[in-house]
């Protein structure tokens, strides 16, 4: 299993990562990104991994859980 993590150091709020994937992020009242759901499922990998490598800022992850 695998899990999307924020890096909140990096994240500038530029809103991409909501605007490409909005059924796992919503911005906040200030523009920053909130994960509706952290888990990773095989079926969704594909777009998260298209949304992790778009972001500019590259304060997207995907890690691997034990």
């Amino acid at each position: 299993m695998k899990t999307l993590e924020i890096d909140w150091t990096r994240c500038d709020r530029h809103g991409l990562c909501a605007a490409l994937l909005p059924t796992r992020f919503e911005l906040d009242e200030w523009g920053f990104p909130v994960l509706r759901d952290k888990t990773v499922t095989e079926p969704d990998e594909s777009d998260v991994r298209h949304v992790v490598a778009a972001c500019p800022a590259l304060a997207l992850r995907l890690e691997r859980t034990r």
